[in-house]
This record gives structure tokens, C-alpha cells and sequence, in this order.
């Protein structure tokens, strides 16, 4: 029983790194923005499609394909938020929130219609895979996205932090107008924050594919789970999205266990519920993006 306790919870910390991943590019948004990227879920299902329809018939390698994913999805982000979304902005808070809504469901519909509603996924040996750690198995896959979710946490507080464009994301976040008056184009950086959201579920979206099955629509799965660890973590705090996503993966990992199958779900919406009570900032409230 101890073993397979530990067995859950290292895997349910495992998969955080993908649910984590999952929130960073609608952290980023929010964080930059103050905008919450209601299509941000379908561009991550639109990233697996890309690559399992799109690329990988082609006989593309797998790898290179995946490659071609991310900056493609970092353009498909810009031009969206560039032409679509930006225009909204500056007109109150539900302009923006209803473009983002369109675009979910023009993206939904498409995809619907192109790629039929059949179960797609990238047929890989990765995803059966384990790894003898002691006593206990631990999915590759998962382990696999965990790494990948902290490599991008990583890579981008040091293009914030250390980068003159993230210092010039950093400002447009704090204070718009100032950094108009310091030759900073607002709507620019916007742009070039969208397209990192994008290319970030791009990477999650080529992780979801190799993972697990998606559908059309999926992406409001992908959603609420972005949704949920930003909340927890802190609105527009990169690194309590990832520590949102470890917790909400684990105590929905740990409600199957103890619960049955059918409460995963449910136990983490509990989770998500509790702290907002307990703490409606979330675990890390954002400082800085």
C-alpha cells in the first residue's frame, strides 16, 4: 500500500509538469495582457493535430516535425493577436473575452470539420514505456513531460529576466503607457507574448499527442486545466503555474485512487475550490510576469 501511495503521488508529480506546461502560455497572456486566452486550450489541440495529421503522414520524422511545431504555433499566436484579438483590447473587458470565445469555436469547428471527431494520437512506444525506479514503475511518458515542463519554465524566466525583450515585456506588463513613453510599441510586445503563448502550448499540444488520445474538442479539457493551475499558482506567476499544475495532477491522481476512477476529476476541482477559499491569490501571487 506505502509503495503504491508513492507510486501515485510521484506520478501525479510527474504529470503536473504537463499540466503545468499546459498553464504557461495562459499565465503568459495574463500576465502581459491582463487577457484570459479563451482559445488558448484549442491552439494547444490544434498544435497535435498540426503535428499528427498534418506533419508525421508526410513522413516527416517525428522529432522534426515537432521542431516545425513550435514556431509555427508561435505564428499562428502572433497573427491572431495581431490582427483578431488586438483590436479588442483597450475596449473594456468583455470585447476580448468574447473575440477569444470566437476564435475557440472557429478553431473547434475546423478542426471538427477537417480532421473528423475521430480519437487521434502519435503512435509511439513512449507512451507504454516505464521506468523501474526500486520498487515502482514510473511512466516515461510522464517523466519525459515533467522534464520538458521545467526546461520551459526555466528557459522562459531567463528570457525574462535576463533578455532585452523580456525587460521589454516586463515593462509593458507594469505599466503600458510608460513604456510607450520609453519608445516601447505596446501592441508589438503583445503580439510577441501571444506568439510565446502559442509556441508554449505548441510544445504542450506535441506532449498531449504523445501522451494521451484528443478529439476536436479536447480543447476545453485543455482549458480548465490551464485554467485551474493558473488560478492556483497565481494569476501571471510562471512558476506557481507549474506548482499549480503538480498540485491539481496529484489530487486528481490521488481521488482515483482512494475514490474510484470517476472522482478524478472531481478531487481536483475540490483542491482548486478549497484554496481559492483558503487562498484566493493563489500560492505564488504575481510580483513580476
Amino acid at each position: 500500500m506505502t509503495m503504491q501511495l508513492i507510486e501515485t503521488l510521484l506520478n501525479g508529480c510527474l504529470l503536473g509538469g504537463l499540466y503545468g506546461l499546459i498553464g504557461l502560455g495562459m499565465s503568459i497572456s495574463f500576465g502581459t495582457m491582463r487577457v484570459v486566452q479563451l482559445a488558448h486550450g484549442d491552439l494547444i489541440v490544434v498544435a497535435a493535430y498540426f503535428l499528427v495529421v498534418g506533419l508525421v503522414p508526410l513522413g516527416i520524422p517525428p522529432l522534426v516535425a515537432a521542431a516545425v511545431v513550435v514556431p509555427v504555433m508561435f505564428a499562428v499566436g502572433w497573427a491572431l493577436q495581431r490582427f483578431v484579438v488586438g483590436p479588442s483590447l483597450g475596449r473594456g473587458l468583455l470585447p476580448p473575452i468574447i473575440v477569444t470565445f470566437g476564435i475557440s469555436m472557429v478553431l473547434q469547428n475546423v478542426l471538427l470539420l477537417r480532421a473528423t471527431a475521430d480519437a487521434r494520437t502519435l503512435q509511439s512506444s513512449l507512451a507504454t514505456a516505464g521506468v523501474p525506479l526500486g520498487g515502482i514503475t514510473v511512466s516515461l511518458v510522464r517523466l519525459v513531460d515533467f522534464g520538458i515542463g521545467l526546461a520551459c519554465l526555466g528557459l522562459l524566466l531567463l528570457v525574462l529576466a535576463r533578455t532585452a525583450l523580456g525587460r521589454a515585456l516586463r515593462a509593458t506588463s507594469d505599466d503600458p503607457d510608460t513604456a510607450r513613453l520609453m519608445g516601447i510599441d505596446p501592441r508589438k510586445m503583445y503580439a510577441v507574448a501571444a506568439g510565446i503563448s502559442a509556441a508554449t502550448g505548441g510544445v504542450a499540444g506535441i506532449l498531449l499527442a504523445a501522451t494521451s488520445t484528443f478529439y476536436p474538442s479536447t480543447g476545453s479539457q485543455m482549458l480548465l486545466i490551464a485554467f485551474e493551475v493558473v488560478v492556483v499558482g497565481g494569476l501571471g506567476s510562471l512558476t506557481g503555474t507549474i506548482l499549480g499544475g503538480l498540485l491539481l495532477a496529484m489530487a486528481q491522481l490521488l481521488g482515483a485512487k482512494f475514490f474510484g476512477p470517476s472522482y478524478n476529476q472531481v478531487a481536483g476541482h475540490v483542491v482548486v475550490l478549497a484554496l481559492l477559499v483558503f487562498r484566493p491569490q493563489g500560492l505564488l501571487p504575481r510580483t513580476a510576469p
